[in-house]
This record gives structure tokens, sequence and C-alpha cells, in this order.
């Protein structure tokens, strides 16, 4: 598994100074554009996960969207979007939370995840771990459960996974 895992490192590129000085951005958009590289990536955050009993599968606007769609889908389940604020039209619990570099809001509907369901939380990105921590208390306040984390990317020396604890994580590549 490690040795196809490396095989999609040449499809992520590095952008210095976005989107602050200081920042190396992990970019996939070379992996989104190589459907072969895509699917594998999928394949991979996914299968750790298949007898897990996953109900639902969320993710974080915007790349968790693309990856979170794509591993509901390998894992015959339901997509739910935590979404920016003002972009959900029903009622919402909403959470504001720390990033690497500055502060933001995630919302999603009251109604979209059944009381005890269980569900997976997908991201491309694992860094500090404040999208992902937002993302996993949105889900308890839906009455939901979150089980694990899957993220195409786990940059360690930031410390994302120790801030998810105890929940499990699974990364396809860490830098």
């Amino acid at each position: 598994m490690q040795a196809l895992a490396s095989m999609l490192e040449r499809f992520v590129r590095d952008v210095a100074d976005f989107p602050r000085k200081g920042i190396v951005f992990k970019d996939v958009t070379p992996l989104l554009a190589d459907p072969g590289a895509l699917a594998m990536a999928v394949e991979l955050m996914a299968n750790p996960w298949r007898s897990a009993r996953i109900d639902a599968v969320v993710g974080a606007e915007s790349r968790g969207f693309i990856f979170g769609t794509a591993v509901a889908q390998a894992l015959n389940t339901g997509f739910v979007p935590m979404r920016k604020p003002g972009k959900l039209p029903a009622p919402t619990f909403s959470i504001k939370y720390e990033l690497e570099y500055g502060n933001d809001a995630m919302h999603v509907h009251q109604d979209a995840l059944a009381p005890g369901a269980r569900v997976l939380v997908v991201d491309d990105l694992l860094a500090t771990g404040g999208t992902m921590r937002a993302c996993i208390e949105l889900v308890r306040m839906t009455g939901a459960c979150p089980v694990a984390a899957s993220v195409f990317i786990e940059l360690p020396a930031l410390g994302g996974r120790t801030a998810l604890e105890p929940l499990p994580v699974h990364s396809v590549l860490r830098y």
C-alpha cells in the first residue's frame, strides 16, 4: 500500500508563500486532473474504512467536497457538506475555529445527519487539525457519531493527528 501511495507524490506540487508568506501549500490540482491518480487516491482513502459500517461521509469546503464525495461513493454511502457561513439554506449548526494561518467558521444543516449515524470525516489535508476538529464537533452537534478521519495528505509536524485523538486517522501521504 505504501508503494502505491508513494506513486502519488509526483501529483502533489509545492507552492511557496501561498496563501501567505512562509506557507508551503500542497497543491493537489495535478492529482485531480489525472483520472488514474485520483481514483487511486480515493481508493487508498476509502479502503481502511470499508468494514467500519460508515453511514455518512462529511467533508469541509472546498477540497473536502472533492475527496469526500468520491470516498462516499466508494463506500456506498451519502455525503454531507460542511460549508462556510451563508452557504446553506436551511437551519444550521455553526462553529468558529482556528486555522494554521487564521480563523474561520463552518456550518452544517441541523438535519444533515441522523442521530447515532457513524460518520467518516474526510479532507484533502490535515495540518493543525483545526478544520477537522470543527467538522467533528459539528457532527456531534447533529447527534451523529464521528468514528474516524481520512485525509489524502498529513503534515505530522503540525500536530493535527494529536489534536483529533482519540479518533483514528488515516493519511495516504505524509510530509
